[in-house]
């Protein structure tokens, strides 16, 4: 098992699709017009998610291995803006998508609260005159701390946004130096007064766990102050440090001196704040995060994906997922706008799923929600997922991190604080032991 005392500190862990990005290739983009041309099937269509991608940031994070730049000017940003009402309305054009409304909205980064309000405003606009969403379920829009202000809320809010996460990741102002954040404690606290006196249904604060600098007293210091705010939901994720980012560098090059924790200690952390917000009245939703009220405060970007969802990704080197076929765009400048200049699809690389590639898929992906039905399985795929997963589901369930009831498998919550880490065992033997991204 892939899960063990012998877990490289580096490389991916959060586990966001399948198959892995390593086996999407350029070879495969042809599937993509192909799948664009067909109009779904009424009784057979998903719900639809737009993901919208800033890839802009005052500066990049040690940790971060998205693809974002600094230092971009207000004139960049708005060429860009009005790129990504350009690249929508090359897809509201297709069968596909032609007659769909989005079921959920999501703008990530970067840094999407660092448009300046002009651009911000005109860019919500422009977009809902493609595709309105004023019957969506949920609308994400993803915020830092030092770009927050009272002003460009009420924007967000006006223009229909229902959810904010704040990424906060430490409220420690020495951790937060010492791993590139650009923001400190006091911002956190004027941010989130400013979110919270414009009145949005949902606001979710990120945190990080394994913070450079960070001990277990640190973080858990950081995670009262958070809970003391009862945001309506709270995320924690364990840091990652991928081979792209420059935290991953500066500890090759032995620039970082400080130990770094162990997957142990992550998880021993974690596992400690999952049980200080049950004391504080959240419930603990997956292996990441825990809500005040799981009737009001769900996630619908995530677990409507972790169903079968159809999500078109816009903007550099975003990702998407329609009828079975994965595609990215394209991550360089001059790729991105000369093909939407030329009228055509920003695609890099692509990835067709047959049917037992989307049964894996939606398995694995549920598994991070903490519980899955045999039912759903069966009515949606025809298979008994105890019988097809046998093997794994065994050895998970003697090392204790799986069990199960007489409809459902289970994670136990130790299973819960490894989830990512045990997929791998049931991915198809062509896509294990390779590099995820």
């Amino acid at each position: 098992m892939p899960c063990g005392s012998d877990e490289p500190v580096t490389g991916n862990y959060f586990v966001s699709t399948y198959p892995p990005f390593s086996t999407w290739s350029s070879n495969k983009v042809n599937a993509v017009p192909e799948v664009l041309n067909q109009a779904p099937a009424p009784q057979h269509t998903p719900p639809l998610g737009l993901y919208i991608h800033i890839p802009f940031c005052v500066e990049r994070c040690q940790y971060c291995y998205y693809l974002s730049y600094a230092g971009k000017s207000t004139k960049h940003m708005a060429d860009y803006a009005d790129a990504l009402v350009s690249e929508l309305n090359l897809y509201r054009n297709t069968s596909a998508l032609a007659n769909r409304h989005f079921s959920f909205v999501y703008f990530g980064g970067g840094t999407p609260s660092l448009l300046p309000d002009a651009t911000l405003n005109r860019l919500l606009n422009n977009l809902q005159s493609v595709v309105p969403w004023n019957n969506t379920d949920e609308v994400t829009f993803e915020c830092a701390p030092k770009t927050v202000t009272p002003p460009k809320m009420h924007i967000l809010k006006d223009n229909g946004v229902t959810r904010i996460s704040l990424g906060v990741q430490a409220v420690d102002d020495e951790v937060l130096r010492k791993n590139g954040r650009v923001h400190m404690t006091r911002d956190v606290e004027q941010a989130y007064e400013a979110i919270t006196k414009t009145g949005f249904p949902i606001t979710n604060i990120d945190l990080i766990v394994g913070l450079i600098g960070e001990n277990e007293a640190s973080f858990l210091r950081s995670l009262a102050r958070i809970i003391d705010l009862k945001p309506d939901s709270i995320t924690i994720y364990q840091l990652e440090i991928p081979l792209n980012t420059p935290l991953y560098r500066s500890l090759q090059s032995a620039q970082i001196h400080e130990p770094v924790a162990s997957w142990d200690e992550k998880r021993h952390r974690l596992g400690i704040a999952f049980e200080q917000l049950v004391a504080a009245g959240y419930h603990v939703q997956n292996g990441y995060s825990a809500v005040r009220d799981p009737q009001r405060h769900s996630f619908i970007y995530q677990t409507a994906q972790y169903h079968g969802a159809d999500l078109l990704g816009i903007g550099k080197a975003s990702f998407s997922y329609i009828s079975g076929v994965h595609f990215q765009n394209v991550a360089t400048e001059e790729s991105y706008f000369g093909q939407l200049q030329k009228g055509a699809f920003p695609i890099k690389r692509a990835y067709t799923l047959n049917h037992d590639e989307r049964l894996i898929r939606e398995f694995v992906l549920q598994l991070k929600l903490g519980r899955v039905s045999d039912e759903y399985f069966m009515k949606k795929f025809h298979v008994n997922i105890r019988d097809r997963f046998a093997r794994p589901l065994g050895e998970l369930e003697r090392a204790g991190w799986i069990e199960h009831d007489a409809a459902h498998i289970i994670l136990t919550r130790e299973g819960l604080l490894r989830v990512d880490h045990l997929l791998e065992n049931f991915y198809l033997p062509s896509h294990q032991h390779i590099r995820y991204s």
